[in-house]
């Protein structure tokens, strides 16, 4: 909602001076099964959600950030851009476009001062990816697929994306981080 968005800029500006980060984290999956069986209207709330909502998040935000000498852009993607996900195909494609925004965008801004980066989790014990970790069937096909054993949970993709918000991470720009436990190495 661009209304929302603008509200949201000018509050932290009013409170904070500027914008130095942006963590896009975002997301919706309202359709579960085949992506041929998703519909327009899904398929355009994922999208309207997941990557556009996140593209014209950093359209307004970077160039404030240019004028403050730089900034830390992050995108909360998934694994789901790797390797699709059982009933999660349009969600898997949404966050693959953002794991190729990351690249552009790191491309086209670091000559600003900012850097963009990508976080690409796993399945992460939260009530968005509970109809997986609840499921008897699916919640034990993670677990043996996971070199650890076990779901993640939300501190550990917090931690990442604190590094990468930092002056620790400012020579990675343009890099996706999988936090997984593994489960890609594995599939």
């Amino acid at each position: 909602n661009p209304e929302h968005r603008k509200n949201l800029i000018e509050q932290t500006l009013h409170h904070f001076g500027g914008i130095d980060i942006l963590v896009s984290n975002a997301a919706v999956n309202p359709v579960v099964g085949p992506i041929l069986k998703v519909s327009e209207e899904a398929w355009d709330k994922i999208f309207d959600v997941n990557v556009k909502s996140s593209f014209l998040l950093a359209k307004d935000i970077i160039p404030l950030m240019k004028k403050r000498g730089g900034g830390s852009v992050i995108f909360i993607a998934s694994t789901a851009a790797f390797k699709p996900m059982l009933g999660a195909g349009a969600y898997g494609v949404s966050k693959t476009a953002l794991v190729g925004l990351t690249n552009v965008l790191a491309k086209e801004c670091g000559h600003m001062g900012v850097r963009v980066n990508c976080v690409a989790p796993g399945v992460i014990k939260t009530s968005f990816s509970e109809k997986y970790w609840r499921n008897d069937s699916l919640g034990e096909f993670f677990y043996q697929v996971n070199p650890l054993g076990r779901i993640g949970v939300s501190n550990e993709i917090s931690g990442a994306v604190s590094f990468l918000s930092s002056n620790q991470a400012s020579y990675i720009t343009g890099a996706t981080l999988v936090i997984d436990g593994g489960t890609l190495s594995n599939l």
